[in-house]
């Protein structure tokens, strides 16, 4: 049987605290053909309104410590994103609902054990515990979820969760019933072999060539989580992985995906 397709977006970097270029990439979005789930992040407001209010942002290897009063922080930032981010889209007609992680339980999750560091109350996601089918429910109806990076545990405690990893994780458990592509769009043009030179694009990326990458620090910080993720998504059987701007969704999602990084085994 022919599984229809599903395209996964996730957006983050500098494209959603900036109004215009968020509207201009929504428009874009919501011309998308098919099934659709968007994935938000929001870290740069979320660190900002942390310092407003004089809360010390903590990061290590681009992943957030959060404590009690971080948790806070993210919970208002992102979920006041994912409502206007809906709002949104639901004005240019689509079918859009914004929701968070714990919302239906749609994505279960674990606070993460202490280890060498205390990431505070940051969630490890369950994949095997995702309902494909109730994501399944409402992408058959026609909804365009719209997701928020907070998740909950079994007890209800609401967790920090990387947007990044959200969109790999139900991308790879929907990719059960779907032919699913995953694209994460930022500010950059792709993964850059040079990060002074927004031409540097790399346009294929395989997978003996990220480790070699990796080592030579080409790629860091806040890319490792991204590509990490991304390369998950690649060996768990997601079809398409590709990493671009925002600005250039529209041909990210052509078949010939003209622009940005494509990661292949």
């Amino acid at each position: 049987m022919l599984k229809k397709e599903l395209t996964i977006v996730k957006i983050g970097g500098n494209i959603i605290d900036n109004a215009e270029k968020l509207h201009s990439f929504l428009e874009k979005f919501n011309t998308i053909n098919g099934a659709k789930i968007l994935v938000h992040g929001g870290g740069k407001l979320a660190t900002e309104m942390s310092n407003k209010l004089g809360i010390e942002a903590k990061m290590v290897h681009g992943r957030r410590i959060t404590d009690l009063k971080t948790l806070e922080v993210v919970v208002m930032v992102y979920c006041g994103i994912n409502k206007s981010m809906a709002a949104k889209l639901s004005s240019m007609g689509a079918k859009a609902i914004g929701i968070c992680g714990a919302d239906l339980n749609m994505i279960p999750a674990e606070k993460r054990e202490k280890g060498d560091i205390d990431y505070g109350f940051v969630g490890d996601i369950l994949p095997e515990k995702i309902p494909a089918n109730d994501w399944s429910v409402l992408l058959e109806f026609g909804i365009c979820p719209v997701v928020a990076p907070i998740t909950a545990d079994a007890s209800g405690q609401l967790l920090n969760t990387n947007a990044d990893t959200i969109a790999s994780s139900v991308a790879q458990t929907l990719s059960k019933l779907y032919t699913v592509r995953l694209i994460y769009c930022f500010e950059k043009n792709g993964v850059l072999k040079n990060q002074e030179d927004e031409n540097s694009v790399l346009p294929i990326i395989k997978s003996q060539e990220y480790t070699e990458l990796h080592r030579r620090k080409i790629i860091s910080d806040g890319m490792i989580p991204k590509l990490d993720n991304a390369w998950e998504a690649v060996r768990q059987g997601v079809d398409k992985v590709i990493i671009g701007n925002a600005a250039h969704i529209d041909k990210l999602t052509s078949p010939t995906h003209v622009t940005g990084t494509l990661l292949i085994l």
